[in-house]
């Protein structure tokens, strides 16, 4: 039967109707970018409160790795000779390098050489094994003490992020600038000029959501400022949670909301790597091991992290 005009609106104003719903759905529950991952730094914390080290027998670590569930892993790398080892244990225990952790020196026009050279080898061959980001912190004048660097410096390490950012995205990377708190020193200087001086197209942001929060004196209303200042380049987050100041042994609710940090990253429309970073330090209970409390982290994640996982 041949159906009349009426008909035939409504046969294309419901095929319309439910392309948009597929649409809608496909777009809700999109795969997620990547795996949750889990830093190398968290586990050497767990190790050495244990008198071990992590990375000692590649084989055995990455074997407790796996038993947590988790399906990526972010190392920190100083060389390319240690991807070239870790990249057949990685592929063993079929987990994933999405992202992976190096150290630079950037504000010494000399040292930003170096840095950016041995950060393009290592780049090299973490792209082999599929990683799509490199993290860098640049290594301030001195590991905990207060001495900030001078207005030259920062435009040094500016100009050298900037760089370095362009290389990685040739080769089909993408930088990701990372904090402490000691950039968060002195009205957030340095924090703000590696953010307000370098291209979005170059250097994207690794938010260690816990460093600027103890960085800005325990403040919330920083960490939810710098949301909003530079939600857009958030690439990555490094998740941590402390009660009363101190970290806690697995991640939970504690001193950051993170649930309502969720709900902002929804409504920002950021799905951003989630890598956990739940290190212990010298106050922090210890009533588990590493694997236990990896466990319960990425369970823990799971369910905060809901509104942008799907």
């Amino acid at each position: 039967m041949t159906p009349n005009r009426r008909q035939f609106l409504n046969l294309v104003a419901g095929a319309s109707a439910a392309s948009v719903l597929s649409a809608a759905q496909s777009e809700a529950f999109a795969a997620y970018p990547f795996p949750i991952s889990a830093n190398s730094y968290n586990w050497h914390t767990f190790y050495g409160r244990d008198n071990k080290n992590w990375g000692e027998d590649l084989d055995a670590c990455l074997a407790e790795f796996a038993k947590t569930g988790l399906k990526a892993y972010e190392p920190s790398f100083n060389a390319p000779e240690e991807v070239i080892k870790l990249g057949p244990v990685l592929k063993k225990y079929g987990i994933a390098m999405p992202s992976v952790y190096v150290n630079s020196v950037l504000h010494k026009t000399e040292d930003a050489a170096k840095s950016i050279a041995m950060i393009l080898a290592i780049a090299d061959e973490v792209k082999k094994l599929g990683t799509k980001i490199i993290v860098t912190n640049p290594t301030p004048i001195r590991w905990g003490g207060d001495e900030v660097k001078s207005d030259a410096e920062l435009q040094v390490q500016a100009a050298s992020l900037d760089k370095l950012g362009a290389a990685l995205r040739a080769k089909g990377l993408t930088l990701a600038y990372h904090t402490h708190d000691v950039e968060l020193k002195a009205g957030a200087r340095e924090f703000h000029h590696m953010l307000l001086n370098t291209s979005p197209l170059n250097m994207s942001f690794c938010f260690d959501v816990h460093w600027v929060y103890r960085g800005s004196q325990n403040s919330q209303v920083a960490v939810f400022d710098v949301l909003k200042l530079y939600g857009k380049r958030v690439v990555e987050l490094h998740i941590r949670q402390s009660k009363n100041g101190i970290w806690s042994e697995t991640f939970g609710d504690g001193d950051i909301d993170y649930r309502r940090f969720a709900a902002a990253l929804k409504k920002l429309n950021l799905r951003p790597h989630l890598v956990i970073e739940q290190c212990v330090e010298d106050k922090s209970p210890q009533t588990m091991d590493a694997v236990q409390a990896h466990v319960q982290d990425l369970a823990a994640i799971k369910e905060v992290f809901k509104p942008i996982l799907g």
